[in-house]
């Protein structure tokens, strides 16, 4: 099993940043994908930056510029740096990651974080 531990989210005021981590620990062969999505109140959750192995990443077009992601392949972690946070970036940030669980079973794992809150005042 998988295990995913997120932290750094609170509340910030308009044009603040903030950091989030995610750590991934438990029984797998490796991790392919690793992203972030929130869910503000009211709506679904949206993807907001995703990151593979290889280093690409991807972006929600309303944080793009504002918004990094990076990961630490050594700890099985990754990040979200957030700047210039609205109000409407407040929502419960998810961790997202896959990978290989087994590769001689050719099993595959999903897993979500259990959320952080995310809230911008204006």
């Amino acid at each position: 099993q998988v295990q995913l531990v997120e932290s750094g989210g609170g509340l910030v005021q308009t044009g603040g940043s903030l950091r989030l981590s995610c750590a991934a620990s438990g029984k797998f062969f490796t991790i392919n994908f690793m992203g972030w999505y929130r869910q503000a109140p009211g709506k679904e959750r949206e993807l907001v930056a995703t990151i593979t192995s290889g280093g690409a990443t991807n972006y929600a077009d309303s944080v793009k510029g504002r918004v990094t992601i990076s990961r630490e392949s050594a700890k099985n972690s990754v990040y979200l740096q957030m700047n210039s946070l609205k109000p409407e970036d407040t929502a419960v940030y998810y961790c997202n990651v896959r990978g290989v669980a087994d590769v001689f079973r050719n099993s595959h794992f999903e897993e979500w974080g259990q959320g952080t809150l995310v809230t911008v005042s204006s």
